[in-house]
């Protein structure tokens, strides 16, 4: 099986503009088909900034709203799956709010949809409700590709949902602050081999409003080690998602074999 060419965008984009961030969108997904890679993923909250306050509201779309129909043209133009950070407004619980994230297929079909299950920070809550729905996913390219966003991917269980569902690519839309570095660096290549699968975390950049983010997007693989690995600016950044080298990691490492479930009540 053909490895999938993966691009992150890492990139604040234009704080409060979708029109501007769907170009910047549109213009990394021809560099990235250019590249050659069939999937970009770009940071949580992409298309309207994240410090955006009270113009949340205001932004927020349903998940298959005019950005999501201008993402799917952006996939067709380009012939790669594109997945994205937005704030989905609940077309039928008045008022609610989510943090999401969509992929879509670049046949321009809608593959998965995803709301952030855990919450970061007073911001957040006061603007979001959590999603109830830990696992996500779809088929792409022949591989099981799941969803989860930012905070999500630093609990362990969540992880491990994942790949005892066969997750073989967690897509990470991220919005990362200073002075968490730990997590790209560390935590995240912790996550990919512990549970033996790739993880591709694409973070935003530089200050918004009260915030600082860190950069520092990557795909990491079953080895624990950063396939792909951006700085602390504007980048795209691409990796292999060799399905090959999963296989043979996951043949060789025991830890989803040698899990003892019964012993692990307490967790829950």
């Amino acid at each position: 099986m053909p490895a999938l060419r993966t691009a992150l965008l890492q990139s604040s984009g234009e704080l409060g503009d979708v029109a501007a961030n769907l170009k910047i969108l549109d213009e990394a997904a021809g560099r990235a088909a250019a590249a050659g890679a069939g999937l970009l993923l770009a940071p949580e909250l992409f298309l309207t900034g994240y410090a955006i306050g009270a113009d949340m509201a205001r932004l927020a779309e349903p998940a298959d709203g005019p950005s999501a129909r201008a993402v799917a043209a952006i996939a067709v133009r380009h012939g790669l799956a594109v997945g994205y950070g937005y704030p989905e407004r609940d077309t039928e619980r008045h008022g609610v709010l989510y943090n999401a994230a969509r992929l879509i297929g670049a046949d321009g079909e809608p593959l998965a949809d995803y709301r952030k299950t855990h919450l970061f920070g007073g911001f957040e809550t006061t603007w979001f409700t959590p999603g109830d729905q830990a696992v996500v996913q779809a088929e792409l390219g022949g591989l099981t590709v799941g969803m989860m966003i930012c905070y999500d991917v630093e609990f362990p269980e969540n992880v491990r949902a994942h790949a005892l569902a066969g997750t073989d690519l967690l897509l990470v839309p991220t919005a990362l602050m200073h002075p968490a570095e730990i997590v790209p660096l560390s935590v995240v290549p912790v996550r990919a081999f512990e549970n033996q699968l790739y993880i591709a975390y694409a973070n935003r950049t530089g200050p918004e409003g009260d915030f600082e983010f860190v950069g520092l997007s990557a795909l990491a693989g079953p080895d624990g080690t950063a396939r792909a690995r951006a700085g602390r600016g504007e980048e795209l950044v691409i990796g292999d998602v060799d399905p090959d080298f999963l296989a043979a990691s996951r043949a060789e490492n025991p830890y989803l074999r040698d899990r003892r479930p019964g012993l692990y009540g307490p967790l829950v």
